[in-house]
């Protein structure tokens, strides 16, 4: 099992959170085991999406993908996330 973090900005919480659920046998077919979505505490569009997945090269592998940049951009994302992946050593 892998961790990784995600921060996103997004025009519209309500919109993003419509086609991020619409996602989820996307992700789960991906090795997503689990996530957590936490809001900025002053901007409820800033989030960090705490992901469980089955390999962190799975993991990587979606955050890649052409069907994430796609619906990244159906959802209004804005800007690309900075992903934060575990220090390996």
């Amino acid at each position: 099992m892998a961790s990784m973090v995600v921060q996103i900005k997004v025009k519209d919480f309500a919109e993003w959170e419509k086609v991020f659920n619409a996602s989820t046998g996307l992700r789960k077919s991906n090795g997503e085991l689990s996530h957590q979505i936490y809001h900025d505490k002053g901007d409820p569009n800033k989030l960090a999406i705490v992901y469980q997945w089955d390999s962190l090269e799975n993991g990587q592998k979606f955050f890649q993908s052409p069907e994430l940049k796609a619906a990244q951009q159906q959802a209004g994302v804005e800007g690309p996330p900075n992903l934060y992946t575990p220090i390996q050593g």
